[in-house]
């Protein structure tokens, strides 16, 4: 299912978020630059390594390991990769930093990427795989907008067999079966190497389930539920 717009509007011209997408798609623009050898040390260097935040491999580059939780969330994989990410964040961004306000909004994906890279690290702390993307902070903002906006409905393109229509549907239900979907496939992706998730060279599943959480905890610490 792909989401194409909410029909919730907005008071604020929500800067914080166009600054995020323009900066992802600068980096991703520079990333198309580099060489296929550039590019894999460039990863190594910005994006989070497991084994080297938890020291049991060498580290590259001079980048204290702890910086990449936030660096990471700049970097992807490839054109799907990050058109999901901006998709996701175009459409359920603005409606967050409008309840929040610019400078917690900030506060609040940053520290979602963070912690859902760290989520993901708990889970894979030997890999040698570099963890990167903003679907971490994106799933957070999921988490908190489910939170706030349960009964917000999303156009949603929805492939049946060869032809594609559209539904509205509730955040819940759009944004439930997308966390539940994230959660399947996390615990599916414990002790499993070659098929689904990081040690398979795949999703990070926890850093998408773990985001989601926390945004849903974070938001509300953050004054995503008062009133005014």
């Amino acid at each position: 299912m792909v989401p194409l717009r909410d029909n919730n509007p907005i008071s604020i011209t929500p800067f914080v978020t166009y600054g995020l997408f323009i900066a992802n798609i600068a980096v991703f623009v520079y990333q198309l630059s580099l060489s296929e050898a550039q590019l894999e040390s460039f990863f190594h260097v910005a994006a989070m390594v497991p084994c080297e935040l938890s020291g049991s491999c060498p580290t590259v580059g001079s980048l204290p390991e702890w910086m990449t939780l936030f660096t990471s969330q700049f970097l992807h994989g490839g054109f799907l990769h990050i058109a999901g990410n901006m998709l996701f964040l175009w459409i359920f961004g603005n409606n967050i930093e409008d309840r929040l306000g610019h400078v917690k909004y900030l506060i609040f994906y940053l520290g979602c990427g963070a912690l859902a890279a760290l989520a993901q690290w708990f889970f894979s702390q030997s890999s040698g795989i570099p963890s990167l993307g903003a679907s971490g902070a994106i799933a957070g903002i999921m988490g908190a907008y489910v939170l706030r906006f349960p009964h917000a409905k999303v156009l949603t393109l929805v492939p049946l067999g060869f032809f594609l229509t559209t539904f509205n549907l509730p955040a819940y239900l759009f944004l439930g079966f997308w966390f539940l979907q994230q959660a399947f496939f996390s615990f599916a992706s414990l002790g499993v190497r070659t098929s689904v998730g990081m040690e398979g060279g795949g999703i990070a599943y926890w850093a998408h389930a773990g985001g989601f959480v926390v945004g849903a905890v974070l938001g509300p610490m953050l004054g995503l539920m008062r009133r005014d």
